[in-house]
């Protein structure tokens, strides 16, 4: 398996795959995956876009991650920006990467392709902050919520809502940059406690 750093022309090329992906890992429906292939193209030229790809030794995509720098007029980051106050927002929006995607095929999961996924994201970024949103799910067995517990990731917004999607999501955060492995990490600065929408 190998882990390659993808230009947005290269994430373009592969956008069917990167949809098949993308439907394996959430469980969408077909109509929605045509919107979300929309949506792709148009995240790739956005400032700071960063992407990462996890390829078999065949060229097959296992996996992917992108994400790019939050601005106001970008639909989640404004749809999050509403839901927090004015404290929080300065806190985590201020400079934030966020991190768009990661997936991994259900097939390929549990071999640390997410990890590594996420690591070299978080590690092309200059920003102070990322931020992510996942599904609500029981953290002790969902292995998204695990991988970013284990990175670090702190609450900043609970239970929230999207328009457009019933289920409720956590919207979660952590300061950059990462720490160098086998270093001692800085101390945590204090997090406000989430906002439960």
């Amino acid at each position: 398996m190998r882990l390659v750093r993808w230009t947005p022309d290269d994430l373009l090329r592969r956008l069917d795959d990167v949809v098949a992906v993308y439907g394996e890992a959430m469980g969408y429906r077909a109509d929605l995956l045509e919107a979300r292939r929309g949506y792709i193209a148009t995240h790739v030229r956005r400032p700071g876009f960063r992407a990462v790809a996890s390829l078999t030794s065949s060229g097959h995509l296992a996996g992917f991650g992108y994400g790019y720098v939050g601005a106001a007029g970008q639909w989640w980051h404004d749809q999050v920006w509403r839901a927090l106050d004015q404290p929080t927002r300065r806190r985590w929006l201020a400079d934030c990467f966020e991190v768009v995607e990661l997936h991994v095929r259900p097939a390929a999961q549990g071999h640390g392709l997410g990890a590594g996924q996420l690591r070299a994201l978080l590690t092309m970024t200059e920003n102070a902050t990322t931020l992510l949103s996942t599904p609500e799910a029981d953290e002790q067995t969902s292995r998204a919520w695990r991988l970013y517990r284990r990175f670090g990731f702190v609450d900043v917004l609970r239970d929230f809502r999207f328009p457009g999607d019933e289920r409720p999501f956590g919207v979660l955060g952590r300061d950059l940059p990462l720490p160098v492995p086998g270093s001692t990490p800085p101390p945590s600065v204090p997090t406000p406690p989430p906002v439960r929408s």
